[in-house]
């Protein structure tokens, strides 16, 4: 999936402080992985998918009132289909 950018990718980057179990950290330095980018790409995916689920709750009734409506009087273009 690309990603949506829905932060600010210009902002200062900003110490902070996490626990993490050590056997996973010693693992991580083993394999020489990026913890910060690491976070970062997973805050992204699950930021994403939380604003996702969001608008579709907030959007959940619109959607039921379109879907009915076309279930009702079809599309515009039910006429036009050749198949």
């Amino acid at each position: 999936m690309q990603p949506i950018f829905i932060y600010d990718q210009s902002a200062p980057k900003r110490a902070s402080n996490l626990s993490i179990n050590s056997s996973l950290l010693e693992q991580a330095r083993a394999y020489k992985i990026n913890l910060s980018k690491l976070l970062e790409h997973a805050l992204i995916d699950t930021l994403q998918q939380q604003k996702a689920e969001e608008w579709r709750r907030n959007n959940k009734a619109a959607l039921q009132a379109y879907n009915e409506r076309i279930e009702q009087r079809g599309v515009f273009s039910d006429g036009l289909r050749q198949f």
